[in-house]
């Protein structure tokens, strides 16, 4: 959390003014991307869909300097970034870097002293020589020519106004007005941040503030302050992306259903909502997952989702579990966040990059256990996890990069995989999704998940043996309904009349079992049999 102590406020002088500009001037030329909107999709400049595939990396804490870089070279950490799928990174940063002079102007080193971080100074200096003495400002800009040199985007997070942790009520950093967010102040900040960076190929975006929150929330000051630091960022920068956030902490933007945000420009705004198992507590532990999961989803949708169907982009810009597996509630909400993330297709930017900080908290050297590299920064935390999101990073839809005609996935959430057929005689198995399918469900009349191109369908042949594919689809046990609270169990019935669920058993096959965790029962756990049918135009290279 923030300090209690006041940094003070004082404006960019001429000669910082000069100094600020000249920094950017002699960045070499990086990686470059200019993106629109069109309809519910971020496209680029020849109208194709560009799947934002992003990770948090945190730059907003007191020494104001990107996190891990006294463990491990900038490029070494770009890189990494790069191999594990995620094509853009959402670097955040404190108002007070771009509107405090002295703060801007103090050395990578000196704020390291000030802390008393002698041996993150030892780190950096090993690590990252060319970065230790550049003033805070510089060693941002730095972060971000690293990353565009390596093919990632960014999109600049103004995440604090005074450095320190997020988020609390009372921090003074939470909504306009409150004691560290002047709104004009603010808008001082987004636009020098915007024209800094303008020409910065490798910056798509910037998101105008991070979780508003607190006692003075409002929805008429969220438009009177909203709408002026969009126009403000466009005005400066007409490349980005404006990326807009809601209310409390950034799960609500239901106020918009009736009263659409009034800008000059269009084509640029994309909006941004955050989603965490703890959002609703322990809910997910202590509730069945099938009703938690479902009613989650549902508001979901109410307070943010339906935004994509008035047609605009929604980034998740913060979503996470921790990363060591233990946390019941995380575990159960991942599953049902994947589900929603592949059935809506949605941009996203995974917290957190970090593996350990500087000082959070007062505490030196934290672990940050939600993190996908290590406390050292030297591999990642959990690999079966990162190759489980891994197939949220590409799209599954949208404009003009149609593979094939639209169909099904069968895509299983616990798992990141998706049912695919490994040979003609061989049981259905989960593999990758890129070999999945296609698949045709007939709903709502037949009801048959019949492969794309052929006569072969998905069917029950007895409880607690392998599903399998056959030429002679008639009811009941080559019909599908999707039941639950979630949503997410595909029923069917035995020629015998026997109810089943999709399954999967320990060797990955497809098998057919009683179904799971349908009452409200909260000691059960249904998702080896959570199946979403999942709209693509991806190309399926079928294993045969």
């Amino acid at each position: 959390m923030a300090g209690s102590s006041s940094t003070p406020i004082i404006f960019f002088s001429f000669l910082a003014i000069i100094t600020f500009f000249l920094t950017v001037a002699v960045l070499p030329a990086t990686v470059s991307a200019t993106f629109s909107t069109n309809s519910r999709w971020i496209v680029d400049y020849k109208g194709q869909r560009v799947k934002l595939a992003c990770v948090n990396w945190v730059s907003h804490l007191e020494a104001v300097i990107a996190e891990g870089l006294s463990k491990q070279p900038v490029d070494a950490i770009s890189k990494r970034i790069a191999s594990l799928g995620f094509n853009c990174v959402k670097l955040t940063w404190p108002t007070f870097l771009a509107t405090n002079d002295t703060l801007a102007s103090v050395t990578v080193r000196q704020s390291f002293q000030s802390l008393n971080l002698s041996e993150s100074i030892a780190g950096l200096q090993s690590n990252n020589p060319s970065i230790i003495n550049l003033t805070l400002l510089q060693a941002y800009q730095a972060v971000v020519y690293s990353l565009g040199k390596n093919n990632v985007m960014v999109i600049l997070d103004n995440h604090v106004s005074k450095p320190g942790w997020c988020c609390s009520s009372s921090d003074g950093n939470g909504f306009f007005g409150d004691q560290y967010f002047n709104p004009d102040v603010w808008i001082k900040g987004l636009t020098r941040m915007a024209t800094l960076f303008n020409g910065v190929g490798n910056v798509v975006g910037m998101s105008l503030r991070n979780e508003l929150r607190g006692p003075k929330q409002n929805v008429d000051d969220w438009y009177k302050y909203m709408q002026r630091g969009a126009e403000a960022v466009h005005s400066a920068n007409q490349d980005v992306l404006v990326i807009l956030s809601g209310l409390s902490d950034d799960k609500d933007l239901s106020f918009l259903a009736n009263r659409p945000l009034g800008l000059t420009f269009s084509g640029k705004t994309v909006f941004e909502v955050h989603w965490y198992g703890f959002s609703d507590g322990q809910a997910w532990k202590s509730g069945n997952p099938n009703h938690v999961c479902g009613s989650v989803i549902n508001n979901m949708k109410r307070q943010s989702g339906f935004l994509l169907e008035k047609g605009f982009p929604l980034l998740v810009s913060e979503f996470g579990v921790d990363q060591r597996g233990t946390n019941v509630n995380d575990n159960r909400y991942l599953s049902c966040f994947m589900a929603a993330a592949a059935e809506l297709d949605l941009d996203f930017a995974l917290w957190t990059l970090v593996g350990s900080y500087y000082l959070r908290d007062g505490v030196l050297g934290m672990n940050e256990y939600y993190g996908v590299l290590n406390s050292d920064w030297s591999d990642i935390r959990n690999s079966s996890l990162s190759q489980r999101l891994s197939v949220l990073q590409s799209p599954f839809r949208g404009p003009d990069i149609s593979q094939s005609s639209q169909h099904k996935i069968i895509f299983h959430p616990a798992t990141g995989l998706c049912l695919v057929q490994v040979g003609q005689l061989a049981p259905l198995k989960l593999g990758p999704c890129s070999h999945s399918g296609p698949w045709i469900y007939s709903s709502p009349t037949q009801k048959f998940l019949t492969l794309a191109g052929s006569y072969l369908c998905l069917q029950v042949d007895e409880l607690e043996k392998p599903a399998k594919l056959g030429i002679i689809c008639t009811p009941p046990n080559s019909q599908w309904d999707t039941i639950s609270d979630s949503g997410l169990h595909l029923s069917s019935k035995t020629l015998n009349g026997t109810n089943v669920c999709l399954d999967v058993d320990s060797s990955n096959t497809i098998v057919t079992n009683s179904c799971k965790c349908l009452s409200r029962d909260s000691s059960c756990n249904p998702e080896s049999q959570w199946f979403k049918l999942v709209d693509s135009t991806r190309y399926s290279k079928k294993v045969m």
